[in-house]
């Protein structure tokens, strides 16, 4: 488990935004069911645009639970019942004249454990914009492919091999195909979900970099169990323990200055 982050690692850390950003995200009082049991109480926060925001807490703490409602995917769990607010530019994302499959367009996700179809490199990145009708002509679609492979670091990787299938890349190259098959549909915001958990070093150092590249055009928000990385690659964290939003705040000042006791004994390594 990581213990305090090392100072010279928020030195070096990602530099905090001076002038506040936009609300990209605004939750408001929410409360998520399974069931009888209640997996998140009153969960209030605001996620700026083109930042990353780290979630972070230990695990069973609500963290993914939350992440997963920003993009409706908990409709699919059928036990699941979520109350209050969440809005995207202002409108609520639970409307019901809402369709989930345009939300989710607009809200890319990139899971635990890389995920290529069983398809080739190219088919991978192209499955998007094919199935939203992105691109009028192959010269088109191909723009979108390697635009998205260059943006997700991996087009000089892969730019000669990409009839191979994407299941044939190591697990570093697999999760950052995954990131270009979600920069291929052009969303605005992207879920991470412990992206690099199954990574070895090397892998998660190349993603982090890429999320700070990324963040220029997305809002990202990341789940991590890794207080390290959520110091590194983060401008705002959000900490969960037991369903609750404890704080939230600049990274900075989650790290090196928290205001509640729950966040200094979870930083500090006393539990997690």
């Amino acid at each position: 488990m990581d213990m305090r982050p090392d100072p010279l690692v928020m030195m070096t850390s990602s530099v905090q935004d001076q002038a506040p950003k936009p609300v990209k995200v605004a939750a408001k009082n929410v409360n998520v069911y399974y069931g009888a049991k209640q997996a998140l109480k009153d969960v209030s926060v605001d996620i700026p645009v083109k930042a990353v925001t780290a979630f972070i807490g230990p695990s069973g703490c609500g963290k993914s639970t939350f992440l997963r409602c920003i993009n409706r995917m908990n409709d699919t769990v059928a036990s699941c019942r979520v109350e209050g607010l969440i809005q995207i530019d202002g409108k609520d994302i639970y409307d019901p004249a809402l369709d989930p499959v345009q939300l989710r367009a607009r809200v890319g996700m990139v899971f635990q454990k890389p995920n290529p179809f069983p398809k080739s490199i190219y088919d991978n990145v192209a499955y998007g914009p094919r199935i939203h009708g992105l691109s009028r002509s192959k010269a088109e679609l191909d723009e979108i492919v390697e635009h998205s492979l260059r943006k997700a670091s991996l087009w000089e990787e892969v730019k000669d091999r990409l009839k191979d299938s994407g299941t044939g890349l190591s697990g570093g190259q697999q999760q950052r195909l995954c990131i270009a098959r979600t920069i291929a549909i052009n969303p605005e915001i992207i879920l991470m979900d412990e992206p690099c958990s199954a990574l070895d070093p090397i892998a998660t150092a190349r993603i982090e970099e890429l999320m700070a590249e990324l963040r220029s055009n997305f809002t990202i928000i990341i789940v991590t169990h890794s207080m390290q990385q959520a110091a590194r690659v983060s401008q705002r964290t959000a900490f969960f323990h037991l369903g609750i939003l404890v704080e939230k705040g600049e990274t900075s000042q989650i790290f090196t200055n928290p205001t509640d006791k729950r966040t200094q004994d979870y930083i500090t390594g006393r539990f997690g």
